[in-house]
Order: C-alpha cells, then sequence, then structure tokens
C-alpha cells in the first residue's frame, strides 16, 4: 500500500471520519468513492467501502485500533487485493497477505490478484467426471466428492470434522494439489496443530494456511474466505488442482453480521442481514472444475458448518447446503458409539459425486449402504430380546464388520484399492474384522499384495464379482 501523501496525489479525494461504530466508521467527503474499493486513512490503517449512503459511506475498518473522528480518510481507486504466487507455499498468511510463518523474503514473481471477483463464466466450466480421493472410506466409497465439487461438511463441535478435513488435505497434496486451509475466526493453538501436522506429514510445501484470529478485527475476518479463494484462484489458472477447505463459513456469518448490524442495515432472520445468502453463495461459486492451459483443473471447496444439538435446519447451515452440490454429515450418537470419523451414510448426500464413480464404486454405494440400513434395523430388533434367525445373524455379523472396516485412526487415510477390498472381505461370511489390520499392513509392505488387489478391483464390475477374484 502507497503511503497517505502518495494516495493523496494520485486520486486527490479527501474525507472524513464522522462516526464510529466500532470497527465501522461513517465517511463524508468520499463523493466518488465505490463498493468494496479500499481507503487509507492518514493514521495508517485500510479500510474497506461496504455501504455508500446519501452523506457518508461506511467503511470496515482493517484493525482494532481505534480511529479518531475527524481522521483523514483517501480514496485509493483500487480493489482489495492480495500478492500470491509460489513462494506462498509453505506459509501461514492473514487475510491481507501478511506473513505469520514461512518464507521471509517473497519472490520477485509476486502478482497482486483481486479477492473479489466475479465467478467464472460458463464456456470454461467443464463436467465433474474426475473423483478426488479423502483417504476415508466412508466418504470415497460411500460419499464420493469429484474435483471441482463444493460439498459441506457440517456437524456439532467435536464429531470429527477436522479429521475429514486433515485426511483430505494429506491425501490431495501427496496427489500433487495445492491445498489451502482457511482459519476462519480460530484460535492460534489451533492453526498450530494444523502446522504440525502439515509438518509431520511432509506436506507443508505444497500448502498454504490463511489464518484470521478470533482476536482480529471483524473485517478481516470477514476478508479471509476471499483472499484464500483468490489464492486458489492464482494456482488454478496455472493448471493445477487446487483443494480450499473454509473452516468454517458459520463463524464468519456471525462477524457479517455484526458488522451489518454496526453498518445499520436492516436485519432479517436471526438478526442476519437481507444478503447473508449473496455472501456465501458468490464466494463458493467460485470454485469448479475449469478448462486451464489445455487441460482441466478444478477448484474443489469444503466449506464447514457447525449445528448445535444436531439441527441442519438452522439458517446459515441450510443456506449452505442448498448452494452447495451435497453434505457430509458428522454425527454425534456415531460417534459416541465409537465409529470415527463419524459420517453417518443416510444422512450425507453427494450430488454431483455419483457420476465420478466406476461401475464397482457405485454397487459398492448401494450395496453398503442397504447393509447398513438394514444392520441398524436388526439392531432394534436384538435390544428387545426378540429370536435371531440365521439370517438375522448374518445381517449383524456382516453390519459389525462393515462399520468396523470403516473405522479409521486420525492421519490414516486409504487407498481405494483397499477400502473396496476390505468392504468385500466384509461381506464375506466367517470372515472377521479383526483381521482388517492384517490386510491393510500386507497392502502397505507388500508390492506383490497390492498389484493382485488393485488387478481385482480394476477388473471388477460389481461387489459380487470382487468378492470371487479376491477368493482366488
Amino acid at each position: 500500500m502507497d503511503t497517505f501523501q502518495t494516495v493523496i496525489k494520485k486520486t486527490k479525494e479527501i474525507g472524513h471520519v464522522v462516526r464510529i461504530f466500532g470497527t465501522i466508521v461513517s465517511v463524508d467527503g468520499l463523493s466518488g468513492v465505490r463498493c468494496d474499493e479500499l481507503v487509507l486513512f492518514e493514521s495508517g490503517q485500510t479500510g474497506l467501502v461496504k455501504k455508500i449512503d446519501a452523506d457518508a459511506a461506511s467503511v470496515i475498518v482493517f484493525s482494532r485500533d481505534s480511529v479518531g473522528i475527524g481522521t483523514r480518510v483517501v480514496r485509493t481507486g483500487k480493489k482489495s487485493t492480495v500478492s500470491v504466487g509460489h513462494s506462498l507455499l509453505g506459509s501461514t498468511i492473514d487475510a491481507l497477505g501478511n506473513r505469520y510463518t514461512g518464507r521471509t523474503s517473497p519472490s520477485t514473481l509476486m502478482e497482486e490478484r483481486a479477492v473479489f471477483t466475479e465467478p467464472p463464466e460458463i464456456s470454461i466450466r467443464r463436467k465433474i467426471t474426475r473423483q478426488m480421493d479423502t483417504g476415508i472410506t466412508l466418504i470415497d466409497s460411500l460419499v464420493p466428492v469429484g474435483y471441482g465439487q463444493r460439498e459441506l461438511i457440517i456437524g456439532d463441535r467435536k464429531t470429527g470434522k477436522t479429521q475429514i478435513l486433515l485426511s483430505a488435505l494429506e491425501t490431495q497434496a501427496k496427489a500433487g494439489s495445492i491445498c489451502i486451509y482457511t482459519a476462519i475466526g480460530k484460535r492460534k493453538s489451533e492453526v498450530k496443530e494444523v502446522e504440525a501436522f502439515l509438518k509431520k506429514r511432509g506436506i507443508a510445501d505444497r500448502s498454504v494456511i490463511v489464518f484470521a484470529s478470533s482476536f482480529a478485527a471483524p473485517g478481516e475476518i470477514f476478508l479471509a474466505p476471499y483472499t484464500a479463494m483468490a489464492i486458489a484462484e492464482y494456482f488454478n489458472d496455472k493448471g493445477n488442482d487446487v483443494l480450499l477447505i473454509l473452516d468454517d463459513l458459520t463463524t464468519h456469518a456471525r462477524y457479517y453480521r455484526e458488522l451489518s448490524l454496526l453498518a445499520k442495515q436492516f436485519p432479517g432472520r436471526d438478526s442476519y442481514p437481507g444478503d447473508m445468502f449473496h455472501v456465501h453463495a458468490k464466494l463458493l461459486e467460485r470454485a469448479g472444475n475449469f478448462l486451464r492451459t489445455g487441460k482441466e483443473a478444478a477448484i474443489t471447496a469444503l466449506p464447514v458448518a457447525e449445528t448445535i444439538g444436531s439441527d441442519m435446519t438452522g439458517y446459515i447451515q441450510t443456506n449452505l447446503m442448498s448452494m452447495t452440490d451435497g453434505h457430509i454429515y458428522c454425527d454425534n450418537d456415531l460417534f459416541f458409539r465409537g465409529i470415527r470419523p463419524a459420517v453417518n451414510p443416510f444422512l450425507s448426500v453427494t450430488r454431483v459425486g455419483r457420476q465420478t464413480q466406476t461401475p464397482l464404486g457405485r454397487d459398492i454405494a448401494g450395496s453398503v449402504v442397504k447393509m447398513l440400513s438394514e444392520y441398524e434395523k436388526a439392531l432394534s430388533f436384538v435390544r428387545f430380546g426378540a429370536d435371531v434367525s440365521d439370517e438375522l445373524k448374518r445381517t449383524l455379523s456382516i453390519g459389525e464388520a462393515l462399520w468396523h472396516v470403516c473405522i479409521q485412526a486420525p492421519g490414516n487415510g486409504m487407498e481405494r484399492p483397499l477400502q473396496y477390498a476390505l468392504i468385500a472381505y466384509a461381506h464375506t461370511p466367517g470372515w472377521e474384522w479383526t483381521q482388517a489390520g492384517a490386510v491393510s499392513e500386507s497392502y502397505a509392505a507388500g508390492p506383490a499384495v497390492r498389484k493382485k488387489i488393485q488387478a481385482a478391483v480394476s477388473g471388477s464390475t460389481t461387489l459380487e464379482e470382487l468378492r470371487e477374484k479376491l477368493k482366488k
């Protein structure tokens, strides 16, 4: 950002702060100012024009430092931008592009990119046809996500949402994608844990963390997901697949509500402003599968929404569910039953992920969901002391085995062929789920076993066919 005196010489339009409402200030005298334009205060702070009234403009101040009434303000004539480049990889930055950690000397090849842009037009969008692996059996097999999909991760606090995000991040970083983790209104300790995870797994050089601390100004927290999306678009334009994690948008909505109420916007449902849907929709519409540099490259968005008391009918939660391509629901009941990650396959939805699956994958998904449904019904009969028939015993045995092969420790991602093989083994009568660990170890340690399982999976179109091949 240029100095205050330099900007005055360029734009020659100066205003003054006339009213202060927390981190929102009213500025008069800027007759030519536009929404989303940056302004500069003589005290050194920067701000973003949020609303323009007849007599003044409401400006979001990107700082918790107080601004005095009468402080001079100058137009910059610029939209909000962030410096992007490959030197960002391995760094943690704030919403304004300033670095917390990482390389201390940015590359000279950095470029400025607008934070607020229009979504890409339909002419460069392509159908989602490639499945994106997360390393989690319950997701890759039952609720698949495609490259370019926007899949909401929803659930109560402490139900394993972060485990899903980090597993997906690790799997995609090792697959060659660029991963961007956005921490919106989080504590520093939480982000430190993510940084430690990335370094431990050796994937920090494929990742960027955009961190808006809970102690940062509300305006900076509001800006964070848009900054992350601008960085994702930079890498996507270079032909890279990008995984963008937005953790979480319910917190983002609360801070935007605070800013809107301070700016005297008329409140609507739950006191959120009328443009609440638009604020998130214009962000998520920038994700998708695109034609870049002669090939397909995708921005896959995993926004997070937090529920309270397992209630998915909240205003922000339903907004996000309606503007995404499905949701993965983390269930409290499954979590306390010891099923981790606690993905509920009956309440989770993927609207475009099915079209990315192979015939075998679709057959497995249908068979497993049906079997787990029958297992849950059988459990209710057993609880009431009903007589257990041979068929009921088989259902209970297979259902228990399926749930157990889907349990994964944090950071223990699986390749898709191994996931399919374990599900096929679980459908085999007499197979004990305690053998799953031995199968996984053999797959990881033995190239011969890995090739045989991969060959059986690639050569099968149904679950029954895969079972017969694995027997041999």
